[in-house]
């Protein structure tokens, strides 16, 4: 089965401790609430500590329109997203020497908080001695629900193609869409949460000469859900000012109710039970929406050891989080044989599922 390789993250420059972040929100959200203390104590039991964004923190406190973002949005998506590349093919010790980008046949660009055409890696295409003729695949706007997405993709892309050596670049800059006049407790439990990052995986099928002493994630099977007439559980309102973040404070019970059943389904229509899961990459879209999985799936609480530590120091990247939290985990070198479940969830409202095994 087509495995997953190599994983790389690439951090912007200018690092955010929520207290920070308190005070900038505090400062022009004031006036408008008159329970901003109480308001504010999300910031506090969101359970992160840091995240990483790409401008300084200053920026956000003036006015920027549509434009600005959107340039910006380009030049670091391209900037970060070429630094992400190579250092996922060079492998940074989990292949066994670097790949070149001549060997690279298809890339999967993932987004959803900026526009470009030409995508963003057709412009990284022109940076990078990538052939012309990779296939390029942009998707945008399946949210936080994108990375998982992307893997699958690339994994149906090399079930097709068992000799491909496919690139799952995701690059999400949420902070950029920051709205400080937008006055609605979306804005405010957005500006809590989110933050910038960028992740980039190489996947390649059975035949692919690339291969690795080590074990990896090989991808067994991945499966995609939609909940009907949910249009307004998260995604964006998208104004003459930019993009303006919708967030329903029913996801966690959202997750509880729905969740658990999509799971169930899944593992058993491929013969597998649930106590044979021993590592669970979840997108941890939050505090509530940890707590959310592990009460939907009858997990303990050290099964999202790992996608909560990717929380508290980096925030919800939205799309590339979960790449973060699988980098973690082949980091660590699972056994041969063990069995991982990849899960993220999206606007639509909208859930991606991939079965794994350590090979």
């Amino acid at each position: 089965m087509p495995k997953i390789q190599s994983v790389s993250i690439c951090k912007p420059p200018y690092e955010v401790k929520q207290e920070e972040a308190v005070t900038l929100t505090r400062s022009l959200f004031s006036e408008k609430f008159k329970d901003i203390e109480r308001l504010l104590q999300v910031f506090q039991n969101g359970d992160i500590e840091k995240r990483d964004v790409c401008m300084p923190l200053e920026w956000y406190g003036r006015q920027h329109d549509f434009e600005e973002r959107n340039e910006l949005y380009i030049s670091h998506a391209v900037e970060y997203g070429t630094k992400a590349i190579r250092a996922c093919l060079n492998g940074d010790g989990m292949l066994d020497g670097p790949i070149a980008e001549k060997d690279i046949d298809a890339i999967i660009f993932i987004s959803s908080t900026g526009l470009s055409t030409p995508s963003i890696e057709a412009r990284i295409m022109n940076r990078l001695p990538f052939r012309d003729d990779v296939k390029r695949i942009p998707i945008w706007g399946l949210g936080c629900a994108g990375g998982a997405a992307g893997i699958s993709r690339a994994f149906e892309y090399c079930l097709a193609f068992p000799e491909a050596n496919v690139l799952v670049l995701s690059v999400e800059l949420c902070s950029l869409t920051f709205q400080k006049e937008d006055y609605t407790k979306s804005n405010l439990v957005g500006v809590s949460l989110f933050s910038d990052g960028i992740a980039c995986a190489l996947i390649t099928g059975d035949q692919s000469p690339i291969s690795s002493r080590q074990p990896k994630p090989a991808i067994l099977s991945t499966t995609s859900k939609l909940m009907p007439d949910s249009e307004d559980v998260m995604g964006w309102d998208i104004k003459n000012n930019g993009l303006y973040v919708v967030f329903s404070k029913s996801i966690p019970s959202i997750i509880t109710n729905w969740l658990g059943p999509f799971v169930h389904e899944f593992l058993e229509r491929n013969g597998i039970s649930q106590k044979e899961i021993a590592h669970f990459v979840a997108h941890p879209g939050g505090k509530k929406v940890l707590q959310a999985y592990e009460e939907a799936l009858h997990f303990d609480s050290t099964k999202t050891d790992i996608s909560r530590n990717i929380l508290r120091h980096h925030g919800n990247m939205s799309s590339p989080t979960v790449l973060y939290v699988l980098k973690e985990f082949m980091d660590r070198s699972p056994s041969r044989g063990e069995y991982g479940l990849m899960a993220a969830l999206g606007p639509g409202f909208c859930g991606e599922l991939l079965l794994l095994r350590w090979e």
